[in-house]
């Protein structure tokens, strides 16, 4: 049975429904699917979890945010191999909801920081670099309303739009090629790429990063969440004098931008490379015989707009919007993205046609570390995602597999991209805790995706 995504990102196919501590494994080692998982850890006791998967399955949202505000983080892993090992079999096995999967996350001690404050960053409270309150420069030519005439009109005032995009103080404005970094469903741009892209990009001499930080954590309505994205290309493009704006997107913020590269056509006069992270190009879903879970956990906007099949994921791939309307290169881990399936081959949802598509599991398989077991926040740190976004970057076009720096028989060598380590990974890991708890938290659950907007079913025309 197909499963419509806002339905089922409660109930993905990822582990047994506890939050325990699951024996250390080495990361090539295959996971059985009837993984007998060890005792309990931290603080989630079966009594907890008996309490927290009554409320999921009643629908009770206190319930739910009680139990896991109530949860005890287990001791920090000690190595990179010690994190691995444990996320495998969870994102392997059977029969869990994504709450559990966070569960399991905090009860082994996968996390950085506290449970209250991912709890904060959930419900927005940020602000600096991870806020949506920045007071930015006027850009040296007018991009608002419209860049072009021939551009979409805009719903959210320039101010807000403005806001969003927090630009750090090592920023150039325009000696060296800005590059947007663009956040996933339930995230900032600083959650997101906290912990691998801003500390990759930050200091080198062929970027130049600045991230955006959509109020409501991408969970209202795509259309919407695009707004943000087409305005950060063309006015950090005008602020810097620069044609030549790269960008880096995480899961819903290719969809975002994909859709703003159609919609808003004088972005890609000025976006000459987009490297993607897992992206949902094609939506999500999975083949799971779970039970339905209650609609009052699930149903956000954007969630809704990525199942498979959604009016918005239609809409988008209809008249070109499969294929890459600029230079692109898409990242994707086949083994194992416990939120975006299929992802594997050339019916990959991140696979986009005229792109560079690589999923590092073939393309690193048999030479190292980054060719074994990503999930899909995990990505973020493969040194060959890292590596295929810097030739990217510093080429004309996509990425080239056979042009990477150091050749891939030594890129695929380690399990994070050289300068990253165990505090980075954690850092990371919290994209997804703080994504499963917004999606509980986000006020407006709705009965079905949001409308269309007029311009996207009229005819799409070319500056």
């Amino acid at each position: 049975m197909l499963l419509p995504l806002g339905r089922l990102l409660l109930c993905l196919p990822l582990a047994h429904a506890a939050a325990v501590a699951v024996p250390r494994q080495d990361i090539n080692e295959p996971v059985e699917s009837d993984l007998q998982l060890g005792a309990v850890v931290g603080g989630l006791t079966s009594g907890l979890l008996g309490q927290l998967n009554t409320a999921i399955s009643t629908g009770n949202l206190e319930g739910v945010l009680t139990q896991l505000r109530n949860l005890t983080p287990g001791n920090k892993p000690s190595s990179v191999a010690e994190v691995t090992s444990i996320l495998q079999p969870i994102a392997q096995t059977k029969s869990a909801t994504i709450i559990d999967y966070g569960a399991q996350l905090i009860a082994n001690g996968i996390l950085s920081g506290t449970v209250e404050g991912l709890f904060d960053f959930a419900q927005g409270a940020a602000s600096g670099a991870g806020g949506s309150d920045n007071v930015n420069p006027d850009p040296s030519r007018s991009v608002y309303p419209k860049a072009k005439a021939c551009d979409a009109p805009y719903s959210v005032p320039e101010d807000k739009l403005r806001s969003a995009i927090y630009i750090p103080p090592t920023f150039t404005y325009g000696q060296k090629r800005p590059v947007i970094l663009f956040p996933g469903t339930g995230n900032t741009g600083y959650i997101t790429f906290s912990g691998n892209f801003i500390p990759l990009l930050t200091g080198v001499d062929w970027a130049d990063p600045v991230w955006v930080n959509v109020p409501g954590l991408l969970l209202d309505d795509a259309q919407v969440n695009s707004e943000y994205a087409a305005y950060a290309m063309n006015y950090i493009a005008a602020l810097t004098s620069r044609d030549d704006v790269g960008i880096v997107a995480w899961s819903q913020g290719n969809l975002d931008c994909q859709w703003a590269y159609k919609y808003w056509p004088s972005t890609r006069a000025v976006v000459t490379d987009h490297v993607a992270v897992s992206a949902d190009y094609a939506g999500t879903v999975f083949a799971n015989a779970a039970t339905l879970l209650v609609p009052l956990l699930t149903n956000d906007p954007s969630v809704l707009q990525q199942e498979a099949g959604s009016a918005f994921v239609t809409r988008l791939r209809q008249g070109g919007g499969d294929s890459a309307l600029v230079p692109t290169t898409s990242l994707y881990s086949g083994y194992f993205d416990e939120v975006v399936q299929p992802q594997s081959g050339t019916g990959a949802s991140a696979f986009l046609r005229g792109a560079t598509n690589v999923e590092v599991q073939q393309a690193c398989g048999g030479k190292g570390l980054a060719g074994t077991f990503y999930t899909h926040e995990g990505l973020l740190v493969n040194p060959l995602a890292f590596a295929m976004a810097k030739d990217a970057l510093t080429h004309e076009g996509p990425g080239q597999l056979a042009r990477v720096e150091g050749g891939l028989d030594e890129v695929c060598k380690p399990y994070l991209a050289p300068g990253l380590g165990l505090d980075e990974l954690l850092l990371t890991e919290n994209a997804v805790l703080i994504a499963v708890l917004s999606l509980i938290l986000y006020p407006e659950k709705v009965a079905a995706e949001p409308a269309l907007k007029s311009y996207a079913t009229s005819q799409t025309r070319s500056c």
